[in-house]
């Protein structure tokens, strides 16, 4: 007897639980092998992003050295003011970021401190930081998260940034942010790194100072111009280290960092920033001693294994966290005469 196909029965066989639970690993296996990849892919865009960010902030500053015949000064410092603490009666003057603002495509923000900037050093008008809490896209790294949130130190409401000028210095036995003052160039008195006690560590741009690109000791194409702080916004509100208006260690200045117990870029060592207010995580790479007015600050950042930094001749450069102490201090000081090693 032949069936008619109306009677013939069709099993549907489905997945077993084992082989469901197979598959489900194997889905899983491949989302953790490109999980890596993917997070890989947007730190390089992200990297690549920030050092965009440092090369318009050289060109601004090259472009400021056109026009006055130096670069800006890290801060602007008015006598009779504490040039090492930020106590909210200091009446600190505008930073480097500030003077530049018509370069960086910012000319409206400028404008609405123009005339304090402009006679800040001899009537101490402090009306310039009127711009302290405008967020500025091109002072904050992609992989800074933390940068969303405010400083709220020294009257509150400072938008913060990832970007600082290099002022040199040595930390010990003077107080690195003093001792390029004016231009002044220190001595390794103490013999940091094992480095010759004849070796200087002049800045670059420091208190009411800076060179020109031309006038460089060491050579434009030597030395470091700016580099990459973290915000500390993560850590604490008052944490000031990554604040673009803010003309001091940590906040958008570096100095003393390759002395003392800031010796490489993410340097992880223990009370390493001197900066008021900062918090101690040594093992975040963002050590400081939170009770030690401004001294010190390292160059750091949220990328793996390094920093970027601009040099003053306008290239940027990633270094690594792996660099010597002594390659590093040859990159930052404006006046050591000796060559450096990017790979060390």
């Amino acid at each position: 007897m032949v069936l008619s196909p109306s009677k013939i029965r069709v099993t549907r066989r489905g997945f077993t639980l084992i082989e469901l639970l197979v598959v489900i690993a194997i889905i899983a296996i491949l989302i953790g092998l490109l999980l890596p990849a993917v997070q890989k892919v947007r730190e390089a865009a992200q990297r690549m992003s920030c050092q965009n960010n440092l090369k318009q902030l050289g060109i601004a500053c090259h472009n400021y050295n056109d026009t006055i015949g130096e670069l800006p000064p890290a801060v602007m410092m008015n006598s009779g003011v504490s040039n090492k603490t930020i106590a909210t009666g200091q009446n600190f003057g505008p930073n480097w970021v500030v003077l530049i603002l018509p370069h960086i495509e910012q000319d409206n923000l400028y404008r609405q401190a123009s005339s304090s900037i402009q006679s800040y050093m001899t009537t101490g008008d402090a009306n310039w930081r009127v711009v302290r809490s405008t967020r500025v896209k091109g002072m904050l790294c992609p992989s800074d998260p933390a940068n969303k949130q405010e400083y709220t130190g020294v009257g509150g409401n400072w938008a913060r940034g990832n970007y600082a000028c290099n002022a040199g210095g040595i930390h010990g036995p003077g107080t690195a942010w003093l001792t390029t003052e004016m231009g002044s160039s220190p001595k390794n008195d103490w013999g940091w790194g094992g480095l010759p006690t004849t070796l200087t560590a002049g800045g670059v741009m420091c208190i009411n100072f800076a060179h020109s690109v031309a006038r460089i000791p060491d050579g434009a194409s030597n030395t470091v111009m700016l580099g990459e702080v973290r915000s500390g916004a993560m850590l604490s509100p008052v944490d000031p280290r990554g604040t673009w208006a803010l003309g001091f260690p940590g906040a958008s200045v570096i100095c003393g960092h390759f002395s003392w117990d800031c010796t490489t870029p993410n340097t992880t060592e223990d009370n390493a920033d001197d900066c008021e207010g900062a918090i101690n995580v040594p093992q975040d790479r963002m050590g400081a001693w939170t009770g030690c007015p401004y001294q010190q600050a390292a160059s750091r950042s949220k990328h793996a294994g390094g920093v970027n930094v601009c040099l003053a001749d306008g290239s940027v450069r990633f270094v690594k966290d792996t660099i010597s102490q002594g390659n590093w201090w040859y990159m930052n000081a404006s006046d050591d005469g000796v060559p450096h090693n990017f790979g060390d």
